[in-house]
């Protein structure tokens, strides 16, 4: 099934949701080894995220975010100057703001735009040569997807927009240098933040794409740190 055919009528509300920098894409809780040096993967697909962590006793609670603030980033998303500062400040906010899923998919054109940051990253990774940069931007965008992703009002139509199928390229890659195993990783969060609702319509959605083959990919030929996410998913 070919994603670009999803019909533009079911972007309507907007199209777009993506991450921050790596460490917060991946999240500021806990870290794991790759490469020998440290990053941080608890907020993937639904574990603490930095604004969760700001709840442990001992460390402080961050400030609420103002609406205001938050629908200027989501307007910035629109233009192609200010986009990559919009998507570093919401995914790293993200976490503050309970209703940021509802508010990015219902504002117009946002959705489009988080698309539009997967889809040009395409061209660079076959063959691989995207950069950590170019890696880190893409996982801001993926971030406030897997935002979209998790909250009950918009999962459904996240689904019926079939906008996972956007991430599957990501999955298939292969090769494993640090920014490709961050797309890797805030990719299988996505999915891992539909996966955790066990909801019949998430399940038989990913049943009937190539999910399950590109899972046994991974487990076969990705790094440690791929597999120990996936079998978190």
């Amino acid at each position: 099934m070919n994603p670009m055919s999803a019909s533009s009528q079911q972007f309507s509300h907007g199209i777009g949701a993506p991450p921050v920098s790596l460490t917060s894409a991946m999240g500021s809780s806990s870290s794991a080894r790759l490469g020998g040096s440290s990053m941080p993967v608890a907020s993937l697909g639904g574990g603490l995220g930095a604004a969760a962590v700001g709840g442990i006793s001992g460390l402080p609670t961050e400030t609420p975010v103002s609406h205001e603030l938050v629908y200027k980033w989501i307007e910035d998303l629109g233009c192609s100057e200010t986009r990559e500062n919009s998507l570093l400040e919401l995914s790293k906010k993200r976490e503050q703001v309970p209703d940021l899923a509802p508010m990015l998919w219902h504002s117009f054109g946002t959705i489009a735009a988080l698309l539009q940051e997967i889809t040009n990253i395409y061209p660079l990774i076959y063959p691989p040569v995207m950069t950590a940069h170019q890696s880190n931007r893409v996982c801001n965008a993926l971030a406030l997807l897997q935002c979209v992703a998790s909250h009950p009002e918009t999962r459904s139509p996240f689904l019926h927009a079939q906008i996972p199928l956007y991430l599957y390229p990501f999955l298939h890659t292969s090769s494993k240098t640090r920014p490709f195993e961050y797309l890797r990783l805030t990719s299988l969060g996505v999915i891992g933040a539909l996966v955790k609702t066990d909801e019949p319509e998430v399940i038989n959605f990913l049943l009937n794409t190539e999910i399950i083959p590109l899972c046994l990919r991974i487990m076969e030929n990705g790094s440690e740190l791929s597999k120990t996410r996936l079998k978190l998913c």
